[in-house]
C-alpha cells in the first residue's frame, strides 16, 4: 500500500511559480508512474502530467505544456510538479497519483492518490 503527501500549495499572483511535492511511502517508489492531477470548484478532476518510473519521459495535458514540469527524485521517494506562468484557469486542487506500469503516455487507473493540496493563482 502507498500512501502519498503533497505539499507546496499556496496563493500565488498570476505569473507566478510554484513547485508542489509528492512524498510516498510504503512501496517501491521506483515502480510506479507518477502523475498529477487537478479538480476546479464545480469541474472534473483532468489530468497534469506524469512520468515514467525513471523520470525519462514525461507526458502533459495540453493546458500546461511549456509551463509545468514533472520530475521525479527516486531517491528521495518524491515527484514533482514545478509550475511556472500561473494563470487564474491553474487554481484547482492538486492530487498526485500512483500506478503501476511503465509508460506515462498511456491512459490507466491510477491505484494511489493523495488527499490534495489547493492552488489558487489570483488576477
Amino acid at each position: 500500500q502507498v500512501q502519498l503527501v503533497e505539499s507546496g500549495g499556496e496563493l500565488v499572483q498570476a505569473g507566478g511559480s510554484l513547485r508542489l511535492d509528492c512524498a510516498a511511502s510504503g512501496g517501491t517508489f521506483s515502480s510506479y508512474v507518477m502523475g498529477w492531477f487537478r479538480q476546479a470548484p464545480g469541474k472534473e478532476r483532468e489530468f497534469v502530467a506524469a512520468t515514467s518510473r525513471s523520470g525519462a519521459s514525461a507526458k502533459y495535458a495540453d493546458s500546461v505544456k511549456g509551463r509545468f514540469t514533472i520530475s521525479r527524485d527516486n531517491a528521495k521517494n518524491t515527484a514533482y510538479l514545478q509550475m511556472n506562468s500561473l494563470e487564474p484557469e491553474d487554481t484547482a486542487v492538486y492530487y498526485c497519483a500512483a500506478r503501476r506500469g511503465t509508460s506515462p503516455f498511456i491512459t490507466a487507473p491510477y491505484d494511489y492518490w493523495g488527499q490534495g493540496t489547493q492552488v489558487t493563482v489570483s488576477s
